[in-house]
């Protein structure tokens, strides 16, 4: 049995995005050129995806990162839409669409990029992990 997922506190885009696998426009989103410090989750469930140590700038327009937290908290899965092979990410925890894993990363980061939307994700910056009950994800984190 599937688990209810509350989704109310999402905006119309947002809903869009995640539930409908839509996908924001390129270099017009909240995180394509953010590089502070700190972890990106889930924007459903909160669920830690991934961390600013392994976002790197791929000239996309959309967020990219190199590896999630833990494998386990990202489903893939064949996606042929748009006359397009590629493959689709997805949340574990909460089945929302994030965007798609491709194999023209960094090489020196094991070769993949995580391309996100924005808008499956909600920024937590590091100076606030602890107050926002994500203190055991802080090890992550290299000191300045």
């Amino acid at each position: 049995m599937k688990k209810k997922i509350d989704v109310s506190h999402l905006t119309p885009f947002q809903k869009k995005v995640t539930l409908e696998s839509a996908t924001e426009p390129p270099f017009d989103n909240e995180y394509w050129d953010h590089f502070e410090k700190g972890l990106y989750v889930d924007i459903i469930t909160g669920k830690p995806l991934f961390t600013s140590e392994d976002k790197f700038d791929s000239h996309c327009g959309w967020p990219s990162f190199s590896k999630p937290i833990e494998a386990d908290v990202i489903l893939e899965h064949a996606d042929y839409s748009y006359g397009m092979i590629r493959t689709e990410v997805r949340s574990e925890d909460s089945d929302a669409h994030l965007g798609h894993v491709f194999d023209d990363g960094p090489r020196d980061r094991g070769g993949l990029r995580y391309c996100i939307n924005s808008a499956s994700i909600r920024f937590v910056p590091f100076e606030e992990l602890e107050a926002q009950g994500y203190g055991e994800y802080v090890h992550l984190f290299k000191e300045e």
